[in-house]
């Protein structure tokens, strides 16, 4: 046979492949192998560490979690779900208030505070902590500076406990609840409003009957991501000193060599969250909010009497005080001398040596390179297996998809903490998922930790864009000649860039700030940037921890800008 009789026949079975009904098992089958060996696996070697613990088969364990006599750990559950709750609510009401005030109404200080109110979007949470506690801790600058002022015996106020870890909490998640609320707000059709106002509406009832439910699909996504990150909030509780909380509790066992308690915990923490995704997606579901109305979208008003006008410039400058408030504080205390600042209200004593240090020092650049390295590798993980997904969820049918669908989104249920308890009990051992090797110690433990916890950003933002496509134009390639490769490469890839992109580089935001699964499973030669940060700050050395946490801040800022130019400002939106 010749050479050009066995290309038709190499393209003749590449098509009659690509065209079975059962291509599309090829194609998942890698999908569910990896969700199968990274995230069911590592969840089933926790669970069963907790039933099969060194006093033999039982549960055991679970009855000490429970036991009335020791109630540390009932109480550490209450107080997170607590908490996580109460940070919903706070997150929503000043998210959705600022959304809806900036994209309805035209004022003086709009646009500085439209830019501004991203801010917290470049603070890492444990950046983000450390920033709130010099500025409002017992310590902190604003207290001393007010207890000075007016010469008190004590300082006024201070951020501690629950009330610390919900104001940090509101104020570094607020976003989540604020770019989809913009987005949706803008999407609103003002003559829905006006016909409720021309049947005697008033404003109340306007707002919960014809807005909030509007709302209710972006309010829902948001809750539900707001309730898990504060779920899975370590920092804070530990900063503010609130011990009795799942991911304290998780940490404390694993410190104290109580594996099987810490595995008992981390199954009781997952069954919370994913009951809650459960719960919220059914919530979601069982309700259609979809505008159906053809008007246009809505315009801001412009406030007029000269009153409204000054309120709104004196408070936007408080807005724009209060956001940028966390970052200045910390360029200022990156340039303090480690050890000089005690009891001053700011530091006495500035020096350039820490950013020298971060760039020359090989000790001080190690944690830089080991936190871009580990996130790069894992976003690359993301991005091949998020969009795969995202395709064969959105644009395809086969048995078992929304299987798929759960096993998904259960990373994005699982708290840092429980992830990275569910690695430990997993590739501790060699096992055939870890290619016969210990991965525990090693350089790839973290990568695949941020991999399984960073999946569903990937996935969600690709299914976004996905379903904004009409599908018409791929079935016009195919029509055309277009085999499915060339297709997905040539036209559902370019179509849904703005998507991909936004998702790959939330991903590698997440990855470069990841703190909660980072603290259990580093090691000495892999510490990341955030556990470096941690360190420095619990060996007083602010200056170090600071300037870190500046580089930190500065990379994120990068990433979202390249972020909004290639996407032409649609990465927020589809985030």
């Amino acid at each position: 046979m010749n050479t050009d009789q066995a290309a038709p026949l190499k393209e003749s079975w590449w098509a009659r492949l690509t065209q079975s009904k059962y291509f599309i098992y090829i194609l998942i089958s890698p999908l569910f192998l990896v969700l199968l060996a990274y995230v069911i696996y590592p969840f089933y070697q926790t669970f069963i560490q907790s039933v099969v613990g060194s006093e033999g088969a039982g549960i055991g364990n679970y009855k000490r979690f429970f036991s009335l006599e020791s109630t540390a750990n009932l109480e550490a559950l209450w107080t997170s779900i607590y908490i996580s709750v109460i940070s919903v609510i706070t997150c929503a009401i000043v998210g959705v208030t600022m959304a809806f005030l900036i994209e309805r109404y035209e004022f003086p200080g709009r646009k500085i505070l439209s830019i501004l109110v991203l801010v917290p979007m470049a603070l890492p949470p444990l950046v983000g902590v450390l920033s709130f506690t010099f500025l409002y801790g017992e310590s902190g600058i604003i207290p001393r500076a007010l207890q000075a002022l007016f010469h008190l015996d004590s300082v006024p106020f201070s951020l501690k406990g629950i009330t610390g870890v919900i104001v940090v909490h509101t104020f570094t998640m607020y976003t989540y609840f604020y770019l989809t609320a913009s987005a949706a707000i803008k999407g609103l059709d003002p003559s829905l409003e006006e016909a409720a106002t021309s049947l005697g509406s008033g404003r109340i009832r306007i707002w919960v009957k014809v807005i909030l439910p509007m709302l209710t699909p972006a309010m829902v996504a948001s809750a539900l991501l707001v309730f898990m990150i504060a779920m899975a909030s370590y920092t804070a509780p530990l900063m503010f000193g609130v011990e009795r909380t799942m991911t304290m509790q998780i940490y404390l066992s694993r410190t104290n060599g109580n594996l099987d308690m810490a595995a008992t915990q981390s199954t009781i923490l997952s069954i919370v969250s994913i009951a809650f995704l459960i719960m919220m997606r059914w919530y979601q579901g069982r309700r259609n909010f979809q505008n159906q109305s053809k008007g246009i979208s809505v315009h801001r008003t412009e406030l007029r009497t000269p009153f409204m006008k000054y309120l709104s410039m004196l408070l936007s400058f408080i807005g724009v005080i209060i956001l940028m408030l966390p970052i200045l504080v910390l360029v200022l205390i990156s340039f303090s001398v480690d050890g000089e600042w005690t009891i001053q209200i700011i530091p006495s004593a500035y020096t350039f040596d820490h950013y020298i240090a971060l760039f020359t020092d090989e000790r001080t650049w190690r944690p830089i390179w080991n936190s871009l390295q580990m996130s790069f590798v894992a976003t690359i993980g993301n991005i091949l297996f998020g969009v795969a997904a995202a395709y064969a969820m959105i644009r395809t049918r086969f048995k078992g998809k929304a299987l798929l669908d759960i096993l998904i989104m259960i990373p994005w249920a699982l708290p840092g903490t429980v992830v990275a308890v569910n690695l430990i009990a997993a590739f501790s051992e060699p096992s055939v998922f870890s290619f016969n090797q210990v991965l525990i110690g090693t350089f790839w433990i973290l990568p695949l930790a941020y991999f399984v916890r960073h999946l569903p950003l990937i996935f969600r933002s690709t299914s976004a864009a996905l379903m904004q496509m009409d599908q018409s134009v791929e079935e016009a390639a195919r029509s055309l000649g277009a085999n499915w490769w060339y297709t997905f490469r040539r036209v559902v890839v370019p179509m849904a860039f703005s998507g991909i992109l936004a998702g790959t580089l939330l991903a590698m935001v997440q990855g470069l700030g990841e703190f909660v699964a980072s603290i259990l499973i580093y090691s000495t030669s892999t510490m990341p940037l955030s556990v470096a940060i941690f360190q420095k700050m619990y060996a007083f050395q602010f200056g170090t921890a600071c300037a870190y946490g500046v580089l930190q801040i500065l990379l994120i800022i990068f990433v979202l800008f390249i972020s909004q130019k290639l996407t032409n400002g649609k990465a927020g939106a589809v985030i």
